[in-house]
């Protein structure tokens, strides 16, 4: 059965956008040296621009389990800038930051696409850094169930607790003031779309199954394999389309593509970006049917980072090419438009 919000098209209008910039502040992986496409600078490229004028262990970007990107979207001569997660501790999000050159300051708003550490365990750090020596509250936009506590149940059934996003009174006194969305809308003049909840419509994407949570009197812990707070991001760049922006698709990134284009039916599927899960046990099981059905949407690029796995970057890459898989890293820079 399907399960979450599912548009049949889009009740907001999202802006089309003369270029969107997205620079990689924490993802699991450091690789500097790889060949790049047009429009994609290495973390080493971006260090030089920054004014790195060594290049040592104390100068480059720390890889790190999770995700956090910088979102910056140019249109009609105004430039908006998001900040989509922010990985699992404030320390690479600081460390990193400080190394690239990053202007927190320009930073308008953070979505949190999850409730799970390594997506928002440095928010505290990242508000912060954002609101330093400003009088205004950061908009932190957020499911109402991302402060849910969550954990992970082992084969013996012990339940392995994840620790808790940061609650709404802690952002607050690090300048952040918590906005609760659980339906579409969009953001900064309508350059940046949230999806909502993420219909889950495909036989095999079936979530995270050992998945568990606290359940109502915060004692007891409960299935939670659907974790349905999850979101998506996307961005309307002219002439290309649609830049999805997935963090963990634990909805599977099949289903996220598909809520998508059926959102925006008009709008061709560009690229989409971000942490496929599909490494571990049962979730390389799905690799080759994710494969099969991404081929359906045409994309022109795709970015696999963070929870994505090496199996599953090489079965994308074995049906894509390298022209279309550009794999992410911390410190890359992509550019669209």
């Amino acid at each position: 059965m399907a399960r979450g919000y599912h548009p049949s098209e889009s009740s907001v209008e999202l802006l089309p956008v003369d270029r969107l910039e997205v620079q990689v502040l924490v993802d699991n992986v450091s690789d500097q040296l790889s060949t790049n496409p047009n429009g994609v600078r290495s973390e080493l490229a971006r260090l030089l621009s920054a004014g790195m004028t060594e290049w040592g262990g104390e100068s480059i970007c720390c890889a790190h389990h999770g995700l956090s990107l910088i979102l910056t979207a140019h249109a009609n001569g105004a430039r908006h800038t998001l900040l989509f997660d922010t990985g699992p501790e404030g320390y690479a999000v600081e460390r990193n930051g400080q190394r690239l050159g990053v202007a927190f300051g320009a930073i308008e708003c953070v979505m949190l696409s999850h409730g799970h550490w390594d997506h928002g365990g440095g928010l505290p750090k990242a508000l912060e850094l954002i609101s330093h020596n400003k009088d205004r509250k950061v908009p932190v936009y957020l499911h109402p169930d991302v402060f849910r506590s969550r954990g992970f149940r082992l084969p013996s059934g012990e339940v392995v607790p994840f620790k808790d996003v940061p609650r709404p009174e802690a952002l607050s006194k690090k300048g952040g003031s918590v906005v609760c969305v659980s339906e579409p809308r969009c953001l900064l003049e309508g350059c940046f779309y949230i999806s909502g909840e993420i219909a889950r419509v495909t036989t095999y994407e079936q979530g995270f199954p050992n998945h568990m949570r606290k359940a109502e009197d915060g004692v007891t812990w409960e299935p939670d394999p659907f974790i349905m707070d999850e979101q998506f991001l996307a961005v309307r760049v002219k002439e290309k389309g649609l830049i999805i922006l997935t963090a963990c698709s634990h909805a599977g990134v099949v289903n996220v593509s598909k809520q998508a284009r059926a959102t925006f039916p008009a709008i061709p599927l560009y690229a989409v970006m971000g942490g496929f899960h599909l490494s571990g046990s049962g979730p390389e099981k799905i690799i080759p049917e994710t494969v099969r059905d991404l081929l359906s949407f045409d994309l022109k690029m795709i970015i696999p980072g963070h929870c994505t796995g090496w199996r599953a970057i090489t079965a994308l890459v074995n049906a894509f090419g390298e022209e279309v898989v550009v794999p992410s890293a911390v410190g890359k820079h992509y550019r669209f438009g």
